[in-house]
């Protein structure tokens, strides 16, 4: 994918972003150049001071594709509050606070090549238009079958949305920026509807979120990181062993608990409305479906949340279910009747990995197939949410998601890991994933998603990914994701990165770099080119420059020292030699203290007014 512009057509803006604000993310000639001569991934850094403004660029493309990602899923599951009049809008969604009303949003997309016939372009010119009011429309430039006037995007068939939109939309931050994970939340908790609904109408369920957008907060970095430890190749995984030194995955357990206790509506939504009114049978259960049963000891009735994932004696299912494919993986396997909970434990070694290939195969990858296994199963955690929660989170413009969502006890979970071990160079005994480091863990997690999706067409919308990095690891970050995300033949993946780092910004050239800028009186935000060659520039000229805006290259308290000092000398009463013994002790050496000696050097030497005389 790769991004061509972006313009708020909105009235009323977008967050910072005013009515009218435009970026074009590469130019025609830069296009040109990129597509002949190709060098490789390189993301887009947003940088700028605190509360410039990045993070709203990266909530407008997240909220863009969250509308035009409602339009797409199946309308029979979807909460009351997305169901449309259409008397007054045919082809739309509800309007909701938080996304921009209107907007047009322009790039390309890489076609797969059976898609491509001689000569044909190798990408699809995408152009999204959104009125106020109205319902997203679309283009394909390059394509003569779609007309100039474009269609609504509603009508497009499912082939032609998956052609035309990034496989995955993914999201994270590694701070509390709530807006930017809303709709990813909201997205959430629609797959969980899905599941839901396709539960008890009895459907068959695909396995995989039907969803694009996924929000990989730390809730899903075990997942990341037991995925790409027991698929990748050693090459693949070469960006974990040279910074975080980590090696091979050791053993983890999986624990499913199958059921949870039903409340009088949820029990209602099983059984009657428009799904058949089942029999109970003496032992509790109903004849007409194994998902609601009676408990006689305690006196409750319970649902079976993973039924849709069990093949339960069908033939047709016992390939393709998750919960079975995961068991017979697994090194052992109990099921404990008191607790309603499957245990699954696994000693890793290479006939383990093998039978994860051969149930998890995929031509995006196995590792990538048994995360989406494992996300559908971490969704069901959102069980406990009620439909006043859900309903109010997707009206929701609130900067507190986190605190609106419930955190459920480990032992309420639907599925949980336990045990997870693995080996650390230099270290002896088998470590755990909690046993590591804020940044040890935040690169695992960040590089892990990226070599995930490395053979998607995707966009990553990745929120000051190195806050907890040492030096050396902000240094290498551009490197490692390129790494992670090389040149795959019909793949093709588009980054946007927030950072406070100049690291990053050195690693990138100038058209990748946005510098972000706020009007202090307005409080709108713009974005402008660095205005200087970024590409290896020293890290003192980017933090001088009009990127961070700092003019020094010492703290303010060192700072405030070295002007005290410059005072002293510049009042002219203090002997210079004790003035230049105090200052070599009271400094570190810097560009400020050398110019304040050089200066306090200079001022003894003669002008040549006094060498002549």
């Amino acid at each position: 994918m790769k991004l061509l512009r972006l313009k708020i057509t909105d009235p009323a803006g977008f967050r910072s972003l005013p009515c009218g604000f435009e970026h074009h993310f590469r130019t025609e000639w830069s296009l040109q150049e990129e597509l002949a001569q190709p060098e490789g991934f390189a993301p887009f850094v947003c940088a700028g001071p605190n509360g410039s403004g990045k993070s709203n660029l990266l909530e407008a493309l997240a909220a863009i594709f969250f509308q035009l990602e409602v339009q797409r899923v199946r309308r029979n599951f979807l909460p009351d509050i997305f169901q449309y009049d259409p008397d007054d809008n045919p082809d739309g969604i509800q309007e909701h606070e938080g996304y921009p009303n209107a907007y047009e949003l322009e790039y390309l997309i890489k076609l797969p090549k059976e898609r491509r016939s001689s000569g044909s372009p190798e990408f699809a010119h995408v152009v999204v238009i959104k009125e106020s009011e109205k319902s997203p429309w679309l283009r394909w430039e390059n394509n003569e079958a779609f007309p100039v006037e474009g269609f609504a995007f509603s009508r497009l068939s499912d082939e032609e949305r998956d052609l035309l939109l990034p496989q995955y939309v993914l999201g994270y931050s590694s701070g509390e920026n709530e807006i930017l994970s809303l709709p990813f939340f909201k997205m959430r908790f629609i797959q969980f509807d899905e599941y839901w609904n396709a539960l008890a109408r009895q459907l068959p369920y695909p396995g995989r979120p039907e969803t694009r957008l996924a929000y990989l907060d730390s809730g899903f970095s075990q997942a990341i990181l037991l995925c790409n430890l027991l698929l990748q190749d050693e090459a693949t995984l070469q960006p974990f062993r040279e910074d975080v030194g980590i090696e091979a995955l050791r053993e983890f357990r999986i624990v499913l608990r199958r059921s949870i206790p039903a409340t009088s509506q949820q029990i209602s939504a099983f059984t009657s409305g428009e799904y058949a009114l089942p029999t109970e049978t003496q032992d509790g259960r109903f004849t007409d479906t194994n998902v609601v049963y009676f408990d006689p000891e305690t006196g409750d009735y319970r649902l079976n949340l993973l039924q849709g994932l069990e093949a339960n004696g069908d033939e047709r299912t016992e390939r393709t279910a998750i919960v079975e494919k995961l068991k017979r993986c697994a090194t052992l396997h109990f099921y404990d009747e008191a607790s309603d909970t499957l245990i699954l434990d696994y000693r890793i070694n290479e006939a383990t990995k093998q039978a994860f290939r051969a149930n998890f195969d995929d031509p995006a990858g196995p590792a990538l197939a048994l995360f989406q296994a494992l996300q559908v199963l971490l969704t069901l955690n959102l069980y406990s949410v009620s439909d006043t929660i859900k309903t109010d989170l997707y009206r929701s413009n609130s900067h507190y998601v986190s605190e609106t969502v419930p955190t459920l006890a480990s032992d309420q979970r639907i599925m949980r890991f336990k045990n997870f071990y693995f080996a650390m160079q230099g270290v002896e005994k088998p470590m755990l994933l909690k046993e590591l480091s804020d940044g040890e863990y935040q690169m695992l997690h960040s590089l892990g998603l990226c070599l995930l999706f490395r053979k998607t067409n995707s966009l990553f919308l990745l929120d000051e990914p190195e806050t907890h990095f040492n030096p050396h690891w902000r240094a290498s970050f551009i490197t490692r994701l390129r790494q992670c995300l090389p040149d795959v033949e019909d793949a093709g993946q588009e980054m946007l990165v927030t950072t406070h780092t100049p690291f990053l910004i050195s690693d990138s050239k100038p058209e990748k770099v946005l510098v972000f800028a706020k009007n202090k009186a307005s409080g709108k935000v713009s974005i402008e080119p660095p205005g200087f060659n970024t590409f290896g520039a020293s890290i003192n000229k980017i933090t001088m420059s009009k990127v961070f805006g700092k003019r020094e290259t010492i703290g303010d308290h060192a700072q405030a020292l070295l002007e005290a000092l410059r005072a002293r000398f510049e009042q002219g009463d203090e002997d210079r030699e004790l003035l230049l013994t105090e200052i070599q002790q009271q400094l570190g050496d810097s560009v400020e203290k050398m110019l304040l000696i050089k200066a306090i050097l200079d001022s003894d030497q003669p002008d040549n007014g006094e060498e002549q005389g």
